[in-house]
């Protein structure tokens, strides 16, 4: 009995040293893991060719974004301290949780910032720029007389949604993204995006992290187009920090904000929702492109479920084209792209090159746009979207016997009767139907191969 106690005793003493053995040395495997990483970006270019710069910290699969000088010059404040942000995270990166991938933009607006101007280098208000009309708060749906600080009323919504490379910049990357923090200054408030729960949460938070007084709705004056209510319209969690100051970059109190939500990521930063359209599952963020870039208008309906590529991509088929996930590309604006199903509805079809002429040439491909079609390629979305033009306009007759006018695309062809040459005649030549069609023809089961 004796040595059966002094057995069992010692087999305690064992596994108590084995078990703190573990813990130490997971201690250590934690404190010896790898910094997030750190990644310079360039994100594009403004209207007068400045860079367009973000920093990356951190790989994790949910994506928070804070965005600075939204209006320049007047905000030069919140241009400062989202460049004190990326100094502090460079030093202290572990503070980035591991399911994040962490975004700092310091400027969206390095014109405005440059010429000492609240608008972009084209006369537009960035924050009044954006297609609101996604969220269920129509009062705050585009417009292109909108009101300002101090009473300011000025048509600088910009001529329609999303006109500027600087808006279309920002909407493709956040594509993807759980949470945006847009820093204003100077009304010492935080407040989300319309009628938003997520939205509502993050400002709650971050207010009582940063010691700002956190306000539902912003009730100064109405802001129309604003980043925020567009960024929580697609389900994004979206805040505007309003600093007390106009010109201090007020960099405790909002570190303290940031710290707060970045210690609360996971419940504070929702993933994308699906969304069902005609009956058919859209993937969460192909869904966003889709509602972003024209919805009905544009793409037509989907026509078939979202396809996985292996990889984490995915691809779904619209009546008019087929839009491509791919979260390789995260830190890109081409999160999302379309297909390009005009290069292939073109297949080796030889078209004759054209000499420039009125409208816009691209010497790539020999090939200008003008008139309806330029106005309607630069309205829904221009390059990003449509890609390069790959014939001129070309007359033909549709299906039914009609005369119709064509201009075929990389990833589309544009297509109106002969005899309206309105913009809203126009509309996409339904190539998802194509594309579906050729690939059944390819298939192996396909009838017309087993024939």
């Amino acid at each position: 009995m004796p040595r059966l106690a002094a057995y069992t005793g010692a087999m305690r003493r064992l596994l108590c040293g084995l078990v703190v053995l573990i813990v130490l040395g997971a201690a250590s495997a934690r404190a010896q893991s790898p910094p997030p990483p750190i990644v310079d970006l360039q994100l594009g270019t403004s209207t007068e060719g400045r860079p367009i710069t973000a920093v990356r910290i951190g790989s994790g699969p949910r994506k928070l974004v804070l965005v600075g000088d939204t209006h320049g010059g007047p905000e030069a404040n919140t241009y400062q301290l989202v460049l004190q942000l990326v100094d502090y995270f460079r030093a202290h990166p572990a503070e980035v949780p591991p399911e994040l991938s962490f975004y700092l933009i310091p400027t969206i607006n390095p014109d405005g910032l440059a010429n000492g101007s609240r608008l972009n280098a084209r006369g537009v208000d960035l924050n009044r720029n954006m297609d609101t009309s996604v969220d269920s708060c129509p009062e705050n749906d585009w417009r292109q007389v909108v009101a300002g600080a101090y009473g300011v009323v000025s048509p600088t919504g910009g001529p329609y949604p999303e006109s500027e490379v600087e808006s279309r910049l920002i909407r493709d990357f956040l594509l993807d993204a759980s949470g945006a923090i847009f820093f204003h200054s100077n009304a010492g408030v935080v407040f989300p995006a319309c009628a938003h729960a997520a939205s509502k949460l993050l400002a709650q938070v971050f207010a009582d992290g940063a010691g700002y007084q956190f306000i539902p709705v912003w009730d100064r004056y109405l802001i129309t187009g604003g980043m925020h209510d567009w960024a929580g319209g697609l389900g994004i969690a979206a805040v505007t920090p309003e600093l007390v100051t106009g010109d201090q970059p007020e960099f405790s109190q909002n570190l303290a904000g940031v710290q707060t939500v970045l210690k609360q990521a996971t419940a504070l930063l929702p993933p994308a929702a699906e969304h069902a359209v005609g009956g058919i599952l859209v993937q969460p963020i192909i869904w966003r492109a889709w509602r972003a870039w024209g919805a009905e208008r544009l793409w037509g309906a989907p026509i078939a479920a979202p396809v996985a590529d292996g990889h984490g991509g995915w691809s779904q088929l619209f009546e008019n084209g087929l839009l491509q996930y791919h979260p390789e590309r995260s830190t890109t604006t081409n999160v999302v792209q379309a297909a390009l199903l005009g290069r292939e509805w073109l297949g080796s079809r030889a078209v004759p090159q054209e000499a420039p002429s009125a409208g816009r040439f691209f010497p790539e491909t020999q090939h200008a746009i003008g008139g309806v079609f330029e106005q309607f390629w630069n309205i829904y979305g221009g390059l990003p979207i449509f890609g390069l033009p790959l014939t001129g306009e070309e007359t033909g007759i549709d299906d039914l016997g009609h005369a119709i006018v064509t201009q075929t695309f990389e990833r589309g062809q544009l297509i109106r009767p002969a005899g309206d040459a309105s913009i809203g005649a126009i509309k996409l030549r339904p190539l998802g139907y194509f594309h579906r069609a050729r690939a059944d023809a390819r298939s192996p089961a396909s009838s017309v191969q087993a024939r």
